[in-house]
C-alpha cells in the first residue's frame, strides 16, 4: 500500500513539474523579445565594462604613471616649485596629476607627493589638502602621510586635527612610524594643557616600542607630565 502511495505521489509531482514546465516555456514564447533585449542590454553592459578598461582606464593608468615619472624627476632633484606645478616642456606636475586622475591609485599617489611639496614650501593649507586626499593600504606610506599631515595642521596651530592625523598613524602600529606619532602626538596634548593624554601617549611609547629612538628619552617626558 505504502509503495502504491509514493508512486501516486511521484506521479502528481511529476505532473506538477510538467505543468511548470509547461507554463515557464510559454511564458518565454510570450515574451521572447523582451528575454532577447535584456539579453542583449547585459552583454552590451559587459562589454562596455571590458572596452572601458581596455581602452580608458589601463590608458589613463599607464598615463598617469608617466606623468608621474616625469614629476618624480623633479622630485628627487628637490625641486619641489616644478615637482607640484610642472615645467614648460612635458612635465604637468603632481597637483595637475592629483586633479586629472583623481579617480585613480595614481592620481592618489600624486596628490601624497603634491602635499609633500606644498609643505616643503611652506604651503601648509594646500599641504593638508593633498593629504587628506591620499588613501592606501600600505602600511608604512599611510601613517607616514597621516604623520605629514598633522606636521601641516601643528603648523597652523589646528591642534585637535593635529591629534586626530598623529592618533591614526600611530595606531598603524607601524615600527618606526607609530613611536614617532605618538611623541608628536604627546607634545600636541602637552601644548594644550592635557598633561594626562600625553602622559599616556609617552607611555605607549615605553611600553610598546622599547627599542625606537623615541623612547630613548621618553622618561623624562613622562616624569614631566605626571
Amino acid at each position: 500500500m505504502a509503495k502504491k502511495e509514493d508512486f501516486k505521489k511521484q506521479d502528481e509531482n511529476l505532473e506538477n513539474v510538467n505543468e511548470a514546465l509547461n507554463t515557464t516555456s510559454q511564458w518565454i514564447e510570450d515574451h521572447n523579445k523582451q528575454i532577447t533585449w535584456a539579453i542583449a542590454a547585459i552583454a552590451a553592459i559587459v562589454l562596455g565594462v571590458i572596452a572601458i578598461n581596455n581602452y580608458v582606464i589601463a590608458p589613463n593608468r599607464l598615463e598617469a604613471s608617466n606623468e608621474n615619472a616625469k614629476a618624480a624627476m623633479y622630485f628627487a632633484q628637490g625641486n619641489w616649485d616644478k615637482a607640484l606645478n610642472g615645467d614648460e616642456a612635458d612635465c604637468i606636475g603632481f597637483a595637475a596629476i592629483a586633479d586629472e586622475y583623481s579617480h585613480y591609485q595614481q592620481g592618489r599617489l600624486a596628490a601624497l607627493y603634491a602635499g609633500i611639496c606644498c609643505y616643503k614650501q611652506g604651503e601648509f593649507a594646500e599641504a593638508a589638502d593633498y593629504l587628506k586626499r591620499f588613501k592606501a593600504k600600505d602600511l608604512f606610506v599611510d601613517p607616514a602621510a597621516s604623520q605629514l599631515l598633522g606636521d601641516a595642521y601643528v603648523q597652523m596651530d589646528e591642534l585637535d586635527k593635529a591629534a586626530k592625523a598623529f592618533e591614526a598613524a600611530a595606531k598603524s602600529g607601524n615600527e618606526l612610524i607609530a613611536p614617532m606619532s605618538l611623541k608628536k602626538l604627546g607634545f600636541v596634548y602637552m601644548e594644550q594643557g592635557n598633561n594626562k593624554a600625553a602622559n599616556k601617549a609617552f607611555l605607549s611609547i615605553k611600553s610598546d616600542y622599547p627599542a625606537s629612538q623615541e623612547a630613548q628619552d621618553i622618561d623624562k617626558f613622562i616624569e614631566l607630565t605626571k
